[in-house]
């Protein structure tokens, strides 16, 4: 079984040398691109996924491990609803034991308004045969026994998953590499190969590889990657702390969530925990360039980020990081080869009392881990999947907002289509890259 966490110093499990032409390279290998590849590769094309550290060492490991259709923006569900299955078609293609458990998911309402709220999305899962309801109060006891907290009820979606990341992402990784998908680790891209305009590959640490169809998926480095060739992408990266207990009995068997705490079962027996809504922004010049986009988001929730003036050296929006470099030269990508942010410890002293608060009769709660990711997010919450039309050749599929373990396989499944021709099968508008710059009103979508 992978261990938790992934990092840089971890073996190199896809050495390389990358090939030198290719149908298709997908940059990154996170949950995003290592779906992508895995669809590609099964519509017969070509493809080489390069990682500029180690597979699902960064945010794809570092997740909830939450697979949820309940509370998803009603553009994004129906490519969640799609996930939802694939998820189980993945998990049967493989004999690892990536978790897979089909518990539910739960956000449990501490106001009427909460309660309003998610009665108000239950439509949009209606429309998509998803079987979320509304819980009384004694319903939601009765479903999570032993809270000592009283709530005016739940939002639940029985048919909701969790799966351990740091597992299940190397796992899809497996499948893509025997499908014929060639995946190198500790390759970095420094910068698209461009012939009058176009796409005609990449240009790596290791050299070119030619290829007419690229797909970004870069996560928290997106917006850098385009950035340095002229394309300017409103892509802000937010720091949230997940912790690991130690072994503790079965309280609930599926995710669920207040505004103080988030927590779910672990297949070693302890529990994940996080903090419900909460994230921290460091503060560089992105975040300065930005933030206009980023007022709306704002404004719907004042008090859901904690700023921090100073990224870590080496960090996408740090200060001293480059915003331009050249094919052959080092870029920032091999600077930092796994963004690994140190956790909040104020924030873990206080999961532990939440926890132990809402389940007193569970004892003492010890955490025996803790880490941090950086979620790439957008000004509206959705993320951008889209062909950049100023780079054609080009696509892109980042931002997922801390919605991107749950919904990759549906999403790798769009964006492999997207970037070869092929049936896309849903609806993209919500999710263009122009949306941001042609005047279209912001519209906020779900942030849990």
């Amino acid at each position: 079984m992978t261990q938790f966490p992934i990092s840089a110093a971890g073996p190199v499990t896809y050495p390389g040398p990358p090939r030198r032409a290719a149908d298709l390279v997908v940059i990154g290998g996170g949950v995003i691109g290592v779906c992508t590849a895995i669809y590609a590769a099964r519509a017969g094309h070509r493809v080489v996924l390069l990682e500029k550290g180690r597979i699902a060492g960064e945010q794809s490991s570092r997740n909830w491990g939450w697979i949820r259709q309940q509370g998803r923006d009603p553009d994004e569900l129906p490519i969640m609803a799609e996930a939802n299955r694939l998820w189980r078609d993945l998990a049967g293609a493989t004999n690892v034991d990536i978790g897979l458990t089909q518990g539910g998911v739960t956000y449990l309402a501490d106001t009427d308004k909460d309660l309003a709220g998610y009665e108000a999305w239950l439509p949009h899962a209606r429309a998509n045969e998803v079987d979320s309801r509304i819980l009384s109060p004694a319903q939601t006891a009765d479903l999570i026994p032993g809270m000592a907290r009283r709530y005016k009820g739940a939002l639940y979606t029985a048919s909701d998953m969790r799966a351990e990341p740091w597992v299940a992402v190397p796992a899809l990784a497996g499948i893509a590499a025997r499908e014929g998908v060639q995946i190198v680790e500790h390759c970095a891209v420094r910068c698209l190969d461009l012939h009058a305009g176009r796409v005609a590959g990449v240009i790596t640490e290791a050299g070119r590889i030619a290829a007419p169809e690229v797909v970004l998926a870069g996560g928290a480095w997106s917006a850098l990657f385009l950035r340095n060739h002229g394309v300017a992408l409103p892509q802000l990266s937010v720091r949230a702390t997940v912790a690991a207990t130690d072994p503790l009995p079965v309280v609930y068997p599926g995710g669920a969530t207040d505004h103080r705490i988030a927590f779910r079962p672990r297949t070693d027996g302890g529990y994940s925990l996080a903090a419900g809504g909460f994230h921290e922004l460091f503060v560089g010049p992105d975040a300065f360039r930005s933030l206009p986009k980023f007022l709306a988001q704002m404004r719907a929730d004042p008090l859901g980020t904690r700023f921090l003036p100073f990224a870590p050296k080496g960090f996408p929006d740090a200060w001293s990081t480059p915003r331009r470099w050249s094919a052959d030269a080092p870029s920032p990508f091999e600077a930092m080869r796994v963004l690994d942010p140190k956790p909040n410890a104020a924030k873990l002293r206080a999961l532990v009392r939440e926890f132990a608060a809402l389940f007193p009769q569970l004892g003492e709660v010890r955490l025996k881990s803790a880490w941090a990711g950086m979620i790439d997010t957008m000004p509206d919450v959705v993320p951008v999947v889209d062909r950049v039309a100023d780079l054609p050749g080009l696509t892109v599929g980042t931002g997922m907002s801390g919605h991107g373990f749950g919904i990759g396989p549906g999403m790798g499944r769009v964006l492999a289509a997207l970037a070869t021709g092929g049936d896309v099968g849903h609806d993209l508008t919500r999710f263009r890259l122009s949306r941001f710059a042609d005047g279209s009103p912001m519209r906020i979508g779900p942030s849990v």
